[in-house]
């Protein structure tokens, strides 16, 4: 974690104090001054500030029914960031793992913890994430054959990770994919010769949307569900 995170996470500092605290020269880690606030620090380090020993705020981790015509963003931008809808101290502190565009609604992911979210985003990891896409044409015979292959995206120099992909019926299908790349799934079936008019994510990793959170609504996970993404990658 960079360390004028940590102090952010450890006392009630806006990102801009932490960084004006750090230039004091007052910050300790393992005993030794540091200014620079892109320092990474471990669990195993001692931070003090004039002799007081900070101890970080335990993570926190979210799932979230995102609803259309929101961002996955810390900033306000054409649409509001779906942060609005945390009632939570310190929301602007978390980030999302894994983001989805303004049209896409269903399960998100966040949190603070930057190591457990690079388990999620990360292609080397293969964590896959299980959308349900609507089709405007009746899907191709060769499309699960080509996702599995892997398809050639207009801009891109290397194919697609393999998908997984299963028929629900002729214009709707169950897509996962274990990379993120800016609007994959609808380059992925442009690359065939149809188009999304529909996306919604069920499933990341082994955690699936809770069907009881309507669009906007949240809860905390559970500890299983923390320790699944940890343990399966």
């Amino acid at each position: 974690m960079r360390l004028d995170k940590f102090i952010c996470k450890s006392t009630e500092l806006t990102r801009n104090e932490a960084k004006k605290l750090l230039k004091t020269g007052l910050v300790l880690v393992n005993g030794e001054a540091v200014k620079n606030g892109a320092t990474q620090v471990h669990e195993n380090n001692t931070i003090s500030v004039e002799g007081e020993v900070l101890t970080a705020r335990t993570s926190r981790y979210i799932m979230m029914n995102k609803p259309l015509d929101t961002i996955c963003s810390n900033v306000d931008e054409v649409y509001p960031s779906l942060l609005h809808f945390l009632n939570i101290d310190k929301a602007w502190d978390l980030h999302i793992a894994g983001r989805l565009d303004a049209d896409t609604t269903g399960l998100v992911l966040i949190t603070d913890d930057g190591r457990w979210s690079h388990n999620i985003i990360s292609p080397k990891k293969q964590c896959f994430k299980t959308y349900k896409v609507a089709l405007r044409d009746s899907l191709r015979s060769t499309t699960q054959e080509d996702f599995k292959n892997g398809v050639q995206l207009q801009g891109e120099k290397s194919l697609t990770l393999p998908a997984k992909l299963e028929q629900i019926d002729d214009k709707e299908v169950l897509l996962s994919i274990s990379e993120g790349k800016y609007h994959q799934v609808k380059r992925m079936f442009a690359a065939v010769g149809n188009k999304v008019v529909g996306l919604h994510r069920e499933q990341i990793g082994e955690i699936i949307l809770d069907q009881s959170l309507d669009f906007g609504q949240w809860r905390y996970l559970t500890e299983e569900e923390i320790a699944s993404i940890a343990v399966t990658n």
